[in-house]
């Protein structure tokens, strides 16, 4: 009976995290449109978002808590996975500031006309939102394959992110007077390369959960390589 409640319990807060995904993958490429379509009020709603992010982390944070506090006996995999949860329920809140951040560059640039077409920057939202997708079904599922091959697409979303910075930095350049606007677009493009960082750490905590060994993903020069 104690074995059955744990079980639901650990189901619960899985659930939890799947729901906390979901709300950070909406408000990234909510935040990502809003700033490609120059649209304030959706930026607006996304500014505002990240508070119910925010909630949903401190919620399974105390619902973890309370189920490691209160089950017993627990197991040493059980013990890994609840605080591996912690672990990746920060992770998303972090990602939802991320989202923030994109929104409060829409609102600061408001109707301003963009020094560059925005291509890459959506491509990566594209791209880390879908690795961030797979990375917490791989999670839920202690699917340690997959975590280890997700972290390669890193690499993509490095080399746009470095087509962005090239293309900002040349603009700079050029017109000086741009030099504020490229900077917003700059930190965005930054705000989706870090997260996909961040979708590698929730790789690297499947792992731990799903073979008990901590297994980090080198990086050279902010690339990831596929450990051996």
């Amino acid at each position: 009976m104690a074995r059955e409640i744990l079980d639901r319990k650990i189901q619960h807060l899985l659930d939890e995290i799947i729901i906390m995904d979901s709300m950070v993958e909406s408000a990234m490429m909510d935040s990502v449109n809003a700033l490609k379509k120059r649209d304030v009020k959706a930026a607006r709603i996304c500014y505002a978002a990240d508070e119910a992010i925010n909630a949903k982390r401190f919620e399974l944070e105390n619902d973890t808590i309370i189920t490691i506090a209160t089950q017993q006996p627990i197991m040493a995999g059980d013990l890994r996975l609840l605080a591996s949860i912690l672990e990746v329920a920060a992770e998303l809140e972090r990602m939802g500031d991320y989202a923030k951040g994109i929104a409060k560059i829409c609102l600061l640039l408001k109707d301003e006309p963009l020094v560059m077409p925005l291509i890459d920057i959506p491509r990566m939202a594209e791209l880390t939102v879908n690795m961030l997708h797979r990375a917490v079904n791989a999670f839920v599922s202690q699917d340690a394959e997959q975590a280890r091959k997700i972290p390669i697409e890193d690499n993509q979303v490095d080399d746009l992110y470095n087509q962005v910075y090239r293309e900002l930095i040349s603009n700079m350049f050029d017109d000086p007077t741009t030099i504020d606007q490229a900077n917003y677009l700059m930190w965005a493009a930054h705000n989706l390369e870090r997260l996909a960082d961040r979708v590698t750490n929730i790789c690297e905590r499947t792992i731990y959960v799903a073979t008990g060994v901590m297994e980090e993903f080198l990086t050279t020069n902010d690339e990831r390589i596929y450990p051996q």
